[in-house]
């Protein structure tokens, strides 16, 4: 029997099950994958516990996992393009992705560039389309200097690429261990924790022009103590900050296209920006996965192996 993750009740990792159901059938318009890699996100964890039922309104049970890659195995009505056995990246708004099948619309794919690994393809979409969504928000000029928190996960280690290439200086908030990563990409890396507005203040004297908070947790207090104007600052996570700072919010609602997806997608498998991952998990390591994205210390994303005939899970390949 096809396999997918579901949570039958609100709470920690305990309620999440890997479950027996039916293969989806495609719907005019759909295509059904067989997923090969499928992320994990930060944002997933809020809507386990409850904390988000306001705005991700939910009936149980319901999966999990928004990105995924793998294979076209049927498609529905009316679907022009594919193919079975296309290799495709994806996205599921109807958070179903950690499954052995997943129906979505035609629109919710792109083809995977060959050159693009299937763990990196499969942990892309809400990385990717968030990333493009906060620097667009912080209007990038050539020569600004921008600050971005949380600057090695799964979001921010693509946005400080993506400030890069818009021409921006780039500093890195992240823990130490993330610093030597940071410089390899052209981020200046600076550590996060007790004095932090000061060591900010001494790597730019000039002043910092914009911010993007990935973290939360008062970086809009900093920004704001640094002078950063509200129309240069954006959170993808401080929504009390933002009401109170007046600052922007976009995130993946805001980026969430195709077309950003296959940009960035695009830059990885031509290697102008990399992607690290912190580790690679079998579906049956769920709740380790889950623990270890809890910590919030990971550098890039954590990634589930539902195909491991594809290639053999590995733990903190980076």
């Amino acid at each position: 029997m096809p396999k997918a993750v579901q949570l039958s009740a609100y709470g920690g990792v305990e309620q999440l099950r890997i479950v027996d159901v039916p293969k989806p059938e495609p719907k005019p318009g759909e295509v059904v994958v067989r997923v090969v890699a499928a992320g994990t996100n930060p944002g997933e964890i809020g809507i386990r516990e409850g904390h988000l039922h306001a705005m991700f309104p939910m009936e149980f049970p319901f999966g999990q996992g928004t990105d995924f890659a793998g294979r076209v195995d049927t498609i529905g009505a009316g679907v022009d393009g594919l193919s079975p056995g296309d290799t495709v990246i994806g996205w599921s708004n109807r958070r179903s992705a950690q499954a052995t099948y997943v129906a979505v619309d035609r629109s919710q794919l792109i083809r995977k560039p060959p050159a693009l690994d299937w763990f990196r393809a499969g942990s892309l979409f809400v990385a990717a389309t968030t990333a493009v969504a906060a620097v667009r928000a912080v209007a990038l000029k050539p020569g600004d200097v921008v600050a971005v928190s949380g600057a090695a996960g799964g979001v921010g280690s693509l946005a400080v690429q993506l400030a890069r290439r818009a021409g921006a200086r780039v500093i890195g908030i992240a823990g130490d261990t993330n610093a030597d990563f940071l410089r390899s990409v052209g981020v200046e890396p600076v550590a996060y924790g007790d004095g932090l507005a000061d060591r900010l203040r001494a790597t730019a004297p000039q002043g910092i022009d914009a911010f993007i908070d990935l973290f939360g947790g008062g970086y809009l207090d900093l920004a704001a103590a640094l002078g950063v104007a509200p129309e240069q600052t954006n959170t993808i996570i401080d929504f009390a900050g933002a009401q109170k700072y007046h600052v922007k919010t976009d995130g993946s609602s805001a980026g969430a296209s195709a077309e950003n997806l296959a940009f960035v997608a695009d830059l990885i498998a031509w290697g102008e920006i990399v992607m690290p991952l912190t580790a690679i998990y079998p579906l049956a390591a769920l709740h380790e996965a889950y623990t270890e994205l809890a910590r919030r210390k990971t550098r890039g994303k954590i990634v589930l192996a539902l195909d491991t005939t594809v290639a053999e899970p590995i733990r903190s390949p980076r």
